[in-house]
Order: structure tokens, then sequence, then C-alpha cells
């Protein structure tokens, strides 16, 4: 097949509702961690918490991502039978 008659497997639709699920499970973990940091200074609670938050944040984005490309996949080709 030809890469102009074939649909994207991302679009840019995709790209903005991944990244704004990422953002809100940053926001999410970041909540949730912050009070399993063993510090009492807050400057630090924040830092711990976001570095780890973002590490996280990370691999629910690839997730996400190869989730929405193996649907539009698996949705293309129950289009083709």
């Amino acid at each position: 097949m030809s890469d102009q008659t074939e649909d994207k497997l991302v679009s840019k639709t995709g790209i903005v509702v991944d990244l704004f699920l990422s953002c809100a499970f940053f926001a999410f973990m970041l909540w949730v961690l912050m009070p399993h940091v063993p510090s009492y200074d807050q400057t630090t609670v924040y830092i711990v918490a976001g570095m780890t938050s973002l590490c996280m944040t990370g691999v629910f984005w690839i997730a996400a991502n190869m989730f929405r490309v193996t649907l539009v996949d698996y949705q293309r080709r129950q289009r083709e039978k």
C-alpha cells in the first residue's frame, strides 16, 4: 500500500489527548508521592516527588502512545476484513 492512501497511526489529536492525560497523571502522581518522601524540607519533597513523577509520566506517555497505535492498527485490520 502507498503511504498517501493509508491513515496515520499517530494523529495530532491523539498526541494532544496523550499530552493532557500525561499532565493529569503527573499531577496525580505528585500528589500521591509527596507524603512518601522522607524529608521535612518542603523543597526537597517537591523535588524528589516531582522527579519521580516525571519518570513515571514518561513511562505513562510511552504506554499511552503504544496503546493508541495498537488500537488504531487493530481497528484498521478489522475494517479490512
